[in-house]
């Protein structure tokens, strides 16, 4: 068994380390969510800042739900290996801009304690939509949520994402302490005016002198963040070894693309991110758009049929053809709804997506970007939809993720197979379509999801029969039959 990573380790002159010592530099920032999508992304983002212009912003991760993070990540001093995976032999790097990992499970006093401390001056968040604990269609906090329910029942004592956020901005203020930055990272439309809603909306049920005081004292700026970051393997362990001569329980692989658009709002300070290759500017909305609708919509799109079609990993998907076409039509059909934006070409931007979608050392599966589908779909899919139907543009490849979506919902594969949907709305999905076996039932259980499918949307009889004809076909003829027969009348 080979030493595991640690800050006293010695690495092959292949992996590249911190090009700054991180014992030298203090926390700045408190990140909730320590996923594998921050651990390679605005981690490494911040590696490459603090080597760059250096200061105190190295990061404390907090997993509020899970102590995997923490029991990685603590006996390697926070240190980790990012994989980058492209063409050739794979390019091997040392994170070291996490200091501490803890777990809001057993060290929750402790995190508490770090919210408020004046050396934090940003908390950033990756705890996905579900994990907010928002109610998108009020905008305001969802009193129904089990951690926000708890913690509007305990203030004191929170242990959600909008209850400690509260909390800690509460003890801030009365210690005279300058409030923290608050930054969404996920991959939400306007995910600062999401989070600042619910933030405020949670403040005010308690204290609305409070929530007056956290509306016009503290920035909650919006980003758009991408990098594909499948899960890890134990393809990806064996390659930390190999390449490294460690072992590493906290290595991710990710793959050589890597943006950030940041807007520009951060009165207490910020890491030199720009310098490290993030994008500053004053409305992040176009290019989350972009984003959400041309990448996100062509992978759920692909995920949905390709996971039923049974393509394991998106580059399964892309070798397909009939699946090719399909995603190159979608990716047509998504920026046709986009207004245009300075400096970007969406032919470009759609090959480059065709391009990283086919990376054929990316293990990316088409079943862990299927789930969380009703937390997805409506900015991904059903947003664009509503927009082509106004603009009297086609719907149909909109209509067809619908109905691959619809199509899943069902919980099994044409032969039988059955899965986990992995959606918060599991069981209310499952309620809804009970013995429904038609296209028309299906899709009339479905809609009627609180929150989920725009009403204007669902009123257009064009809309309703094209995921009506396209599920029809699916149930009708299997799913990788119904994907031929489209991409044939797209190809005709």
């Amino acid at each position: 068994m080979p030493p595991r990573l640690n800050a006293s380790s010695k690495l092959p002159d292949t992996v590249a380390m911190p090009a700054y010592t991180p014992a030298k530099h203090g926390e700045g920032i408190l990140h909730l969510g320590l996923g594998a999508f921050h651990r390679a992304h605005q981690a490494v983002y911040t590696d490459d800042a603090l080597a760059l212009a250096g200061g105190d912003w190295r990061i404390l991760g907090v997993s509020l739900r899970s102590a995997a993070p923490a029991e990685e990540l603590a006996p390697q001093d926070g240190l980790y290996t990012l994989i980058i995976r492209g063409e050739g032999e794979p390019r091997v790097r040392v994170i070291g801009s996490i200091s501490r990992a803890l777990c809001g499970k057993t060290d929750i006093d402790e995190i508490r304690r770090a919210l408020a401390d004046p050396s934090i001056r940003i908390v950033s968040l990756t705890v996905t939509e579900k994990g907010y604990g928002i109610d998108r269609a009020a905008g305001g906090a969802d009193p129904d949520h089990p951690a926000v329910a708890a913690d509007l029942a305990s203030p004191d004592a929170p242990t959600g994402v909008l209850g400690l956020i509260v909390q800690a901005l509460k003890a801030r203020r009365a210690a005279g302490t300058p409030p923290f930055t608050v930054l969404s990272c996920d991959n939400l439309p306007e995910n600062g005016v999401m989070l600042r809603g619910g933030v405020v909306d949670f403040a005010r049920r308690l204290d609305p002198e409070l929530a007056d005081w956290i509306e016009s004292a503290v920035a909650f700026p919006s980003c758009m963040v991408d990098r594909i970051t499948p899960a890890r393997t134990d393809a990806t362990i064996a390659d930390a070894e190999r390449l490294t001569g460690h072992s590493d329980a906290a290595v991710i692989e990710t793959e050589p693309f890597t943006q950030w658009v940041v807007e520009e709002n951060f009165p207490a300070g910020r890491p030199a991110w720009d310098k490290a290759g993030a994008l500053f500017v004053k409305d992040v909305a176009p290019y989350e758009k972009m984003k959400l609708r041309m990448l996100n919509g062509a992978h759920s799109m692909l995920a949905y049929s390709g996971f039923l079609a049974g393509q394991r990993y998106v580059r399964d998907a892309m070798a397909d053809p009939d699946l090719r076409t399909l995603i190159e039509r979608h990716l047509s059909a998504a920026a046709a709804t986009l207004d245009p934006l300075p400096g970007i070409d969406f032919g470009e931007y759609a090959q480059d997506l065709s391009a990283r979608f086919a990376n054929p050392s990316i293990a990316h599966e088409t079943y862990q970007i299927a789930m969380d589908g009703t937390q997805k779909l409506p900015q991904r899919v059903l947003g664009p939809a509503l927009a082509a139907l106004q603009a009297g543009q086609p719907v149909r490849p909109f209509a067809f993720a619908t109905a691959a979506w619809m199509r899943y919902c069902l919980g099994r594969k044409d032969d039988g197979e059955t899965y986990a949907l992995r959606d918060p709305l599991e069981a209310e999905i499952a309620a809804r379509i009970g013995t429904a076996d038609t296209a028309e039932a299906i899709f009339t259980s479905l809609a009627a999801l609180r929150g989920v499918f725009p009403e204007a949307l669902m009123a257009a009889p064009e809309w309703r029969g094209e995921v009506v004809g396209a599920l029809a076909g699916m149930l009708e003829s299997g799913v990788p039959a119904a994907i031929h027969t489209e991409a044939a009348s797209v190809r005709a």
